[in-house]
């Protein structure tokens, strides 16, 4: 993330409400966003003991509509969509032939005609360029990132805070339904990234300004904050959840990002499938694992990963300081003989500090919480 630099930056229908907030405005996946508003460790505290919102408008958004879509997103994506019911939500991943991740997504089964899907922005185009490209006669992919906001209402008091907009909530984990803000259609789905029991709202651009206002208002009792992408990575790091074009990419498998829950390796092919269960089968050379530091450490990105020999096993792929465990805190894409429990040293700029290999979550996640 940079500082924002340039007016050619896509914008959320949210920009200005930011602005007036006094938010750190970046460069994200080609849009600007706030990184922070009060503080990120300040906002970060927030989500994880109450409730904070996040915009996360970048996310990219399109629609497989058409006799058949949802069988064809199925024979193209990793996971079985074919396990869900509509109403229901998924994570899922999008490969190349190599089993490489072109990106990880969210797919929302409507029906058995109709896929809503949620990529990561830098990739929203690839995704739909590759699915447009490979669709049957009677099946359309559409962008519709420039369409929809997307809100994420996360912590333990969300409930309280949608249900005070009139909102249903507690509904299952991964499913969703659709309800009207204002006349506008709004979609509630027990999701987020952040470990903690939240909501995304899915929201048209011209209702994002309402829905928004309505938050701060509705969860004023819970102290809402609205929190930037800089507590959305600390705490999307503490859960282990991986962040692509860090933990995953078109060179970093499902396979070695231990991501094979969200493979339907029953599944008789999707794209990537022989490469994947090629690699399932001869066993990775490397594999993502968690790292938490013993010492004063804090982990970067592409920091050396020794054993406890001295001999290079990998490199930090996600890391930074827990606001939660106050200690250092990462990922790490490591020879597949490291295993949870081993001692390690990371390269922080020259030194060799104490970590130990520990498999993700690093707190108590709150996710699916009844």
């Amino acid at each position: 993330m940079a500082d924002q630099s340039t007016a050619d930056l896509s914008t959320s229908p949210l920009h200005q409400r930011h602005v007036d907030l006094g938010a750190k405005m970046v460069e994200f996946g080609g849009w600007s966003m706030p990184l922070e508003y009060t503080g990120s460790v300040k906002e970060h505290h927030a989500v994880r003991r109450g409730v904070g919102v996040f915009d996360v408008s970048h996310l990219g958004k399109a629609v497989v509509r058409g006799v058949g879509a949802a069988a064809y997103v199925n024979a193209c994506l990793t996971n079985d969509l074919a396990r869900l019911a509509p109403g229901q939500a998924q994570y899922t991943l999008c490969c190349n032939p190599a089993g490489g991740v072109v990106d990880d997504l969210i797919a929302y089964l409507r029906s058995a005609d109709e896929v809503f899907l949620i990529p990561n922005a830098a990739n929203a185009s690839s995704v739909v360029r590759l699915l447009a490209e490979s669709a049957p006669d009677g099946v359309q992919v559409d962008d519709l990132s420039h369409e929809y906001a997307v809100l994420a209402v996360q912590g333990r008091a969300s409930d309280e805070t949608l249900g005070a907009m009139g909102y249903p909530v507690g509904h299952d984990y991964m499913s969703f339904v659709e309800v009207e803000h204002a006349g506008a259609p709004v979609v509630v789905c027990r999701t987020g990234y952040t470990g903690e029991r939240g909501y995304e709202l899915v929201v048209p651009d011209g209702a994002a300004t309402t829905v928004w206002d309505s938050l701060l208002t509705a969860g004023a009792a819970q102290e809402i904050v609205p929190a930037g992408l800089g507590a959305r990575d600390t705490l999307r790091t503490e859960m282990g959840y991986p962040l692509h074009g860090q933990d995953l990419s078109a060179t970093i498998t499902p396979v070695q990002a231990r991501l094979g829950w969200a493979v339907g390796w029953k599944k008789s092919s999707f794209w990537g499938s022989e490469a994947l269960r090629a690699e399932k089968e001869a066993g990775p050379s490397r594999l993502l694992r968690g790292i938490v530091s013993a010492g004063r450490g804090i982990p970067r990105p592409h920091m050396a990963v020794s054993d406890a020999a001295g001999v290079r096993i990998g490199e930090v792929t996600s890391g930074t300081f827990s606001p939660t465990r106050r200690a250092g805190v990462g990922l790490a894409l490591l020879d597949a003989s490291a295993s949870d429990g081993d001692q390690v040293s990371v390269d922080v700029r020259g030194r060799r500090e104490p970590f130990t290999v520990t498999k993700p979550p690093f707190v108590t996640p709150g996710v699916r919480a009844s």
